[in-house]
Parts: structure tokens; C-alpha cells; sequence
């Protein structure tokens, strides 16, 4: 962690939830009780030995302290406020700063609220049209897809008890990369009398796998290839041996619709099926040795790029973790159909990606690996790579899917990435200057801009034109967001 960390609402929180007085807890923690009144009041930053200490004593991560969690908020409510609702009393960025640091609990619940608000107000238009009325112009969003993504990105999609049972499954049973699809059909067979096979008329219905229960029977898609199949059968040995743990996993997530709650329990069994392919310690020894080159990777574990990518984006156990990674895949007209992050960059919820980021280009050149140097607004800069993965349409009538991954570390990492050979990592002036999408970044120079940012005014001037489609005025705090 770096720089000034004040969290004196969750230092509170814990404090009371232990039932100890400011007192009792500085005497616990070798603090002064003036010093941690003015830790719990935001108006001390915490210090490097204060966050050790209370870690200790709450037996927490010392990132439970971090100014990671509060720039997420920042960002997720200052798009909340962007919503017209809010259109004649727009927060300023500061003032959105102060509130989160102040309650974060009570921003987490603000953006709970306004999405319970969304939902309905989208479930109201979609009745309406049904009925005849006029609905048009209005975009419906997966908003069950959204929480169990913010689930997901709040575990900084780690999953650590999964993550062990799988990774202790592989060891005891002995699964060799090389053999998983053998071994895992065999594993099915002896210990659930499942019995695995081709369904010959599932390509043609659209169906990748089908579990049928009462037969016991799984069967895959004909054109499925081989690293998918060993995907679904760890999906569903998920689902035959840990179904307690996941679903005990869903409950304590408080997702607010049965939908969010079956999307989750597919999400952690999936997740499960990536542990148990690629195992934990074997595979973060494996990605270190060969420099995070996920080509090399795909051959050693016979999987995927994009499987590759994802599980890379998961390593972060406690005391064991890897390089911690950004991760998304995009469509080729720039929707995200999957986002995680163990960095501090923050995918936007609302409008489009940033333009600029290189997996666009991807598909321009597909099958060849992009990297590229970027910097956000916050100063932050990353290594990011990313190149198209395509999914076999199984027939020469069909459509195949294509889309393209994007994989990013920040820089402090990047000299453990064989993609940073050649490339001076120190020279910030190389960097592309990007963003999460055009609402919520304030580059004001930035000529690729196809929306003005959220809480900003527009100068307007007919007597002159620039290269920036909008001249935007400076934040009225005359600070930088």
C-alpha cells in the first residue's frame, strides 16, 4: 500500500463489532487513544505501523485498510450521480471523495439502492412496451450479470476455500495436465457413476454440454474441443462435490434476486473448474518460471488463451500471491461480456470502453498478441496485452464467436512479464494515455473523446474550433479528480 490511508469508518466498524471502546483498543494496539479518535475521524491518515497493528489484532489482510476500496466507490458513485436523476445537483469530485472515506458503508448502500432503483424502473419500461406503450430509445441492462460481477470483483475474484478444495482434489487424485479430460471422466465415473459422451444434435441446438441427472449422463457438443470439455467436467464435479460450500458462498453474498443468486453459484463452479485445471501453487510456479508467457502456459496445462488469462486474473491467495492482473473480454463492437480486476484500474459500469485501449485493435490482427504501455488518469501505469480468441461455430453455415482478451498488470510488476522485453518500462512519456470510458475520464486533451465526463461543464466558444470535440471547464474545486 501507498500513500495517506484514511479509514477511520472501517477502523470504527470493527472496533464496534468487537464491542471494545476507543480505549480498550488503543491499549490492545500500543496506540494512543487521541491518535486513534483522530484515525476513526478521518483526521490522521493511518500509518504504515498502525495498519500492521490492527490487522493483526482484527485478524484481517492489511489491504482491508486500503485506499483501493474507497477509488472503486469513488468511481462507482460518481457514475451513479452522472444519471439525470441527479442532472441539477451534480457532487463534486472532492466532495464525492469526502463522502466515501467518510461512511463507505453508507456509499456501498447508496449504489445498492439506486441499482434496486434501476432494475425497476427498467422492469416498468419493459412492461410498458409490452403493453403497447413506448418504451423506445431505452437500453435494458443484465442487472443480475452486474452484482454478481461486483460479488466477484469485491473477492478480488478469488475464492480461496474453492480454490484449496480444488487444488487438493488434483493433488489426491493425481490429475496430469496432459490427461485431465481422461482423468476427470474417469474421477465422474468411480466416485459419481456419471457417464460422459458426445450428443451428437447439441452443435446444432446452440447446446454446448447437458447434464442430465437422472441418467447421470453428460454429454458435450460435437464441436466442443478438448480444453472446453475439461472446463465442463470440472463445472460439474464442482457441482456434485462442493455444491454445499457454493451455495453457502451465494448466501453470504446477499445477491438480491434468484437470478443474481444461479448466475453466482454458475460463477463459482466455473471458478472451481479453472482451480481444479490449473492448480494453484503448480500453476503460479509454472506461470513464474515462464515469465507469465501464456502461450507457453496454454502447453504446459493444454488449455486455452483465454482460460489462461482468466485463471491468471484469480491468483491472489493470501501469502502466496501472484502478479496481480486486470482482465476482460470484449465483443468487436466494444461490449464487455467479462471483467475482473486485482488492480487498481476499475472497469466502467456505464457506456462504452475507452478507445484507446489496445484490445480493440486486436481484431484488426487477430491471432497476434498487442502490447501496449498505458497510463490512466490517476497516474497509474500498465502493461496490458491482448489478442483474439475465437470459438469454433462447429459448421460452415454457422457464425463462430470471436472476441478478444485483455490482460493488464501495473508497471511495478511488469519486469516479471516476458511482454516487457524491449520496452522501456520507466519511460512514462511512452505511455497511451487512457481511461475506463469517456463518462468518467477527465483527460481534458484528449481528441478521441466521444462523450463529455460526468460533473463537468462545457465551454462553449463559436469563435474557435480545436481537435478535442469538447472543451471541458475545470472541476469547480480547482483540483484534479
Amino acid at each position: 500500500m501507498s500513500g495517506k490511508i484514511y479509514a477511520g469508518e472501517r477502523v470504527r466498524r470493527l472496533r464496534e463489532l468487537r464491542g471494545l471502546s476507543q480505549a480498550a483498543l488503543a491499549a490492545a494496539v500500543d496506540l494512543s487513544p487521541s491518535y486513534l479518535n483522530q484515525i476513526e475521524n478521518n483526521q490522521r491518515p493511518l500509518s504504515a505501523a498502525a495498519v500492521i497493528r490492527l490487522s493483526a489484532h482484527f485478524g484481517v489482510e492489511p489491504t482491508h485498510f486500503a485506499d483501493d476500496r474507497d477509488l472503486r466507490l469513488a468511481s462507482e458513485l460518481r457514475e451513479v450521480l452522472g444519471d439525470p436523476l441527479f442532472a441539477d445537483d451534480a457532487a463534486l469530485p472532492s466532495s464525492i471523495r469526502d463522502s466515501v472515506r467518510a461512511s463507505p458503508h453508507v456509499a456501498e448502500q447508496f449504489i445498492r439502492l439506486y441499482r434496486a432503483y434501476r432494475t425497476l424502473s427498467e422492469e416498468f419500461r419493459s412492461l410498458r412496451e409490452a403493453v403497447g406503450g413506448d418504451a423506445a430509445g431505452q437500453e435494458a441492462a443484465p442487472f443480475p450479470y452486474d452484482e454478481v460481477r461486483d460479488f466477484f470483483q469485491e473477492q478480488r475474484n478469488h475464492f480461496e476455500a474453492l480454490d484449496y478444495a480444488a487444488e487438493a482434489l488434483a493433488e489426491r487424485e493425481g490429475f496430469s495436465a496432459s490427461s485431465m479430460l481422461e482423468d476427470l471422466t474417469r474421477y465422474l465415473s468411480l466416485r459419481h457413476g456419471v457417464t460422459v459422451g458426445v450428443g451428437p444434435d447439441l452443435a446444432r441446438e446452440g447446446v454446448l454440454w447437458r447434464y442430465d441427472p437422472d441418467r447421470r449422463h453428460l454429454a458435450f457438443s460435437e464441436s466442443a474441443p478438448r480444453e472446453s470439455r475439461s472446463f465442463f467436467l470440472g463445472h460439474q464435479i464442482a457441482l456434485l462435490d462442493h455444491l454445499p460450500e457454493i451455495q453457502d458462498q451465494v448466501r453470504r453474498a446477499s445477491l438480491s434476486s434468484a437470478e443474481a443468486r444461479a448466475i453466482a453459484r454458475t460463477g463459482l463452479a466455473n471458478y472451481f473448474a479453472g482451480a481444479l485445471v490449473m492448480p494453484y501453487r503448480r500453476f503460479l510456479s509454472e506461470a513464474q518460471r515462464l515469465r507469465y508467457d501464456i502461450e507457453r502456459l496454454q502447453n504446459v496445462f493444454a488449455t486455452s488463451f483465454e482460460q489462461i488469462c482468466h485463471r491468471l486474473s484469480t491468483m491472489q491467495r493470501p501469502g502466496l500471491p501472484g502478479v496481480p492482473f486486470h482482465f476482460a473480454r470484449l465483443d468487436i463492437a466494444g461490449n464487455i461480456s467479462k471483467r475482473s480486476s486485482a488492480t487498481r484500474f476499475r472497469f466502467a459500469r456505464f457506456g462504452g470502453a475507452c478507445p484507446l485501449w489496445n484490445v480493440h485493435q486486436a481484431f484488426a490482427q487477430p491471432g497476434r498478441t498487442l502490447v501496449q504501455l498505458a497510463r490512466t488518469p490517476d497516474g497509474v501505469t500498465y502493461l496490458c496485452i491482448a489478442r483474439t480468441v475465437t470459438a469454433s461455430a462447429g459448421a460452415y453455415l454457422s457464425r463462430p464467436r470471436e472476441a478478444a482478451v485483455w490482460l493488464g498488470c501495473e508497471v511495478a510488476h511488469a519486469d516479471q512479464l516476458v511482454y516487457a522485453a524491449g520496452i522501456n518500462l520507466r519511460d512514462a512519456d511512452t505511455a497511451m494515455p487512457i481511461g475506463s470510458s469517456c463518462k468518467v475520464c477527465d483527460r481534458d486533451d484528449c481528441r478521441h473523446r466521444a462523450f463529455p465526463p460526468i460533473g463537468r461543464g462545457l465551454r462553449i466558444d463559436g469563435r474557435e474550433r480545436h481537435v478535442v470535440p469538447y472543451s471541458v471547464a475545470a472541476p469547480a474545486d480547482g483540483r484534479p479528480v
